[in-house]
């Protein structure tokens, strides 16, 4: 059966509500995003684009594009996954605002030139995990790659879906 509009809605819909929720726990409860963190949501916009435009096209197209959701979805926890192995200290982040700023090893001469080489704001370290529910060990970063996995491969699944004869 050809994935109907209803179905390519939800699927838009599922995509913003990660990024959304992320963005809310910011508002809402105060936590600080790393930049993996603000990396991981990219894709989910993707998605979302790409699965509103399925609900505007018929047929083979529909599929191809909710496909592409999926997959997008799923980039968004192979981010998770990157960001998750930082986290428990198996690899080091490859993006340099994830390091703590640490001193040059050369001492500033003024203070001016100290205020110089601070960030322009304070920014949270991508090994530090950030967790949602106090006392439930998955960090944000494990939440989204399940969240990515379950909707990543519930999307490819509909797209994978042939039409009815």
């Amino acid at each position: 059966m050809d994935p109907s509009v209803p179905t390519a809605l939800l699927v838009a819909a599922l995509a913003a509500a990660a990024p959304l929720f992320a963005q809310g726990s910011e508002d809402w409860w105060g936590l600080a995003p790393c930049e993996l963190c603000l990396w991981q949501r990219w894709p989910y916009w993707v998605a979302a684009g790409l699965a509103l435009g399925a609900a505007l096209l018929v047929g083979r197209a529909r599929r191809v594009l909710l496909g592409l959701a999926g997959v997008a979805v799923l980039a968004s926890g192979a981010i998770a996954v990157l960001h998750v192995g930082v986290e428990q200290d198996w690899w080091p982040s490859p993006l340099p605002g994830c390091q703590v700023p640490t001193a040059s090893g050369t001492a500033p001469t003024s203070v001016e030139e100290l205020m110089r080489g601070l960030a322009a704001a304070p920014t949270k370290p991508c090994d530090a995990p950030t967790f949602l529910i106090e006392g439930v060990p998955i960090s944000m970063a494990g939440m989204n790659l399940l969240y990515a996995l379950g909707l990543g491969g519930f999307t490819l699944f509909l797209a994978g879906r042939r039409p009815r004869r």
